[in-house]
């Protein structure tokens, strides 16, 4: 933090916050109740950001953390800013083959794990690489050394340039492999502070927030856990997610503010009483992948109020837009840019799109990442614009509708046929859960179209249903040929659909 007090480290967010509210609940862990404070927090992350000091860590070295929503991860991962470090947060979910890979190509010097991930990090971490696990002495022993004093007297001297990287994502690698987005202490710092700058701010320091997203998606772990540490709000943490357990939390809690991905509100849609089990929430946000027109209706009729949708991608820390901004909540819409986000459609030839085409979603602002791991390369171009691979169109109103990825495109005899318009089409029918359109051969047209669907419960919904639809929406080549009814549909740990998962399982 410099002199005047303006925050250079993320973890500069903590300090403020505990020297205001020290005494406030801070976390509350769901399935016991234990509370921490705002200032037993910050006590904790100055004795483990000491601790790893003394393991010789220095400035820049990498800390790898395969923890699920708990205190240790919230801990660990402000330790590791304050300490200068760059914290390193792993998919739980990973197999001892894939952490194995992202380590070494990290170079991470330490793994943080707990009970249901030590095996995968132990099997994982080469020569080089450290392993502590939670609850375990080779943790405790990290801020069991001396004084807080002593610890505070130790990371004092850390002075944080706030371009350093802060923290290194992997991206899924959907389209090759995975690249590590670079995102410094500056980037996260203003993405929190662009949310802040919502009227009203997307979270407020009387929030109490359900955090059942997984902490090691960018997601969560600055677009709520960041805004979070900055206003104050309290987090109910949530292992994992399961919809009944999940309504009796928010009600037990007190919870005030929801932020999800898709699936959580298609699993809540087809719960009786969802109006009294939500009275108390004033917030509720979908992200990470688009959420059908069926369900967002469903919550603005059953809930009585209306799911806030968002765009963003782990290199713009992550959030770019949002229906937040205009205070528009409509279905298939992200919003339009959070003040200090610049946003061009583009065309295929670089030029802004006409209005009313779709362009390519290029982006501008400070938080911005600062490149691919681990020189830099492919970020924002010299006058700060990053194209996002992401195509959209404008509405009247100015906000904007995801049509596809660029990489996702099907190409049938010759014709550029964008999934995301299909899957538009297909989830307006409101017996549909959720769809997922891929491409896949077709011997005379080179590719063709395939639906996957999943109904909402009880609703009869058949495949002639959609091809019905299809036929009156689409233009022919653009109609899925192949068609399935199914139960569920496979997703990451984060909410997105598997599409890449779903080919293998077609194919």
């Amino acid at each position: 933090m410099t002199d005047q007090g303006t925050p250079t480290n993320l973890a500069d967010l903590l300090r403020a916050t505990a020297a205001a509210h020290g005494a406030d609940v801070a976390f509350v862990d769901g399935p016991t109740g234990v509370e921490t404070t705002w200032a037993q927090l910050d006590h904790a992350v100055d004795m483990l950001a000491a601790g790893l000091l003394r393991r010789g860590l220095s400035s820049g070295d990498r800390v790898a953390m395969l923890l699920g929503n708990r205190i240790e991860f919230v801990a660990t991962y402000f330790a590791t800013l304050r300490a200068g470090l760059v914290s390193l947060p792993l998919n739980t979910g990973y197999t001892s083959h894939e952490v194995r890979d992202l380590l070494a190509r990290s170079g991470a010097r330490l793994v943080v794990a707990d009970e249901a991930t030590e095996v995968v990090a132990a099997a994982a971490a080469g020569e080089g690489c450290d392993v502590v696990v939670v609850g375990d002495p080779s943790f405790d022993s990290l801020s069991r050394l001396g004084t807080r004093a002593d610890a505070q007297a130790e990371v004092t001297h850390v002075v944080t340039d706030p371009e350093s990287i802060a923290v290194l994502l992997f991206t899924s690698g959907s389209s090759g492999p995975s690249k590590g987005a670079m995102l410094s202490h500056r980037a996260l710092l203003a993405n929190v502070q662009q949310l802040l700058s919502l009227e009203p701010p997307a979270m407020a320091d009387d929030d109490v927030v359900l955090l059942v997203l997984p902490l090691f998606h960018v997601y969560a772990l600055n677009a709520v856990l960041g805004l979070a540490v900055a206003t104050g709000a309290r987090c109910v943490l949530t292992p994992r997610f399961s919809p009944v357990a999940a309504l009796e939390a928010i009600e037990s809690h007190g919870v005030t503010n929801v932020p999800a991905a898709p699936p959580v509100f298609v699993a809540w849609a087809s719960l009786p009483d969802l109006d009294r089990r939500l009275a108390g929430v004033r917030t509720m946000i979908s992200g990470a992948a688009p959420l059908a027109p069926a369900v967002f209706e469903e919550f603005d009729v059953r809930a009585g109020r209306p799911v806030w949708e968002g765009y963003g991608l782990t290199e713009a820390s992550p959030v770019v837009s949002s229906t937040m901004v205009g205070r528009r909540a409509k279905p298939g819409c992200v919003g339009a840019p959070l003040p200090g986000v610049e946003i061009r459609l583009v065309d295929e030839s670089g030029e802004d799109a006409d209005p009313e085409d779709p362009g390519e979603i290029w982006v501008r602002g400070a938080n911005l990442f600062s490149g691919y791991w681990p020189d830099g390369a492919d970020g924002p171009d010299a006058d700060g614009w990053y194209a996002t691979g992401d195509v959209a169109v404008r509405d009247e109103d100015g906000d904007l509708h995801l049509v596809d990825r660029r990489r996702d495109l099907v190409i049938v005899s010759g014709f550029n046929v964008y999934p995301y318009e299909i899957e538009t089409v297909i989830a307006s029918h409101p017996a549909v859960a959720e769809v997922a359109v891929i491409g896949i051969p077709h011997e005379g047209t080179g590719e063709t179209v395939a639906a996957y669907v999943q109904p909402i419960e009880g609703s009869g919904l058949t495949a002639e249903d959609v091809r019905d639809l299809c036929r009156q929406r689409l233009a022919r080549f653009k109609c899925p040929t192949v068609i399935e009814i199914v139960d569920a549909l496979p997703h990451t740990s984060t909410g997105k659909l598997a599409k890449g998962r779903l080919r293998e399982e077609k194919a």
